[in-house]
């Protein structure tokens, strides 16, 4: 599928769901954030924008990216709205093509999933490596089917956080794995509805 083609797919996506008036950030990150001194953060997968949104508050300047102008746009709306136009960068993005340059103390992929091509072992990869000593990769997964999600395969496959940390092939001198579990949760979908869910999370930390 063509570059022009994944666009057009996650622009409708996000112009077919109402623009929330204050995006929530993922439970996943707050708990493992929480107590973080600031610093550089890059949000792969942007979505909504609520992650960006909370980090900003909490004090840290966050480079925000998405294949979906139409996501990275509202962020962009919501951050100058709310007076963190200067601690929020967030741009249109394929990371199929390339990966945003800098150093960060904190990358966070929040249900980076796809129909299209993604060597998302690379992407994930390239982000540990642009952590810089002491900063940490949170990838998190969904572990199950959601009522609302836009991928309704019976026979869809979730990777065990152990697995997707496999596939990094990160150098255990280097970078250690802190956290690989599957947790549920109660969810609330775009349209309001809930549902139990299970995230797959996995948190790598770089030590040197």
């Amino acid at each position: 599928m063509s570059a022009t083609e994944a666009v057009m797919f996650w622009d409708g996506v996000y112009a077919a769901r109402p623009a929330p008036d204050a995006p929530r950030p993922n439970i996943r990150l707050v708990e493992t954030v929480t107590g973080l001194p600031p610093g550089d953060a890059l949000d792969l997968g942007c979505g909504s924008g609520g992650d960006a949104l909370w980090l900003a508050r909490q004090g840290w300047r966050v480079r925000a990216v998405d294949i979906s102008g139409v996501a990275a746009e509202r962020l962009a709306g919501h951050a100058r709205a709310h007076g963190l136009g200067g601690l929020v960068d967030a741009v249109r993005h394929d990371l199929r093509g390339s990966f945003r340059e800098g150093r960060f103390d904190l990358v966070c992929a929040h249900y980076l999933h796809t129909p299209f091509d993604l060597d998302r072992a690379s992407v994930l990869r390239t982000a540990a490596h642009a952590l810089r000593p002491g900063g940490r990769l949170l990838v998190v997964d969904h572990g199950s089917t959601a009522p609302w999600s836009w991928d309704q395969d019976p026979e869809a496959r979730f990777p065990a956080p152990e697995e997707v940390a496999s596939d990094l092939a990160l150098d255990p001198g280097t970078w250690r794995v802190e956290r690989a579990d599957a947790p549920r949760r109660t969810a609330t979908g775009p349209d309001g509805r809930t549902a139990e869910v299970v995230d797959h999370v996995l948190l790598v930390r770089r030590t040197g």
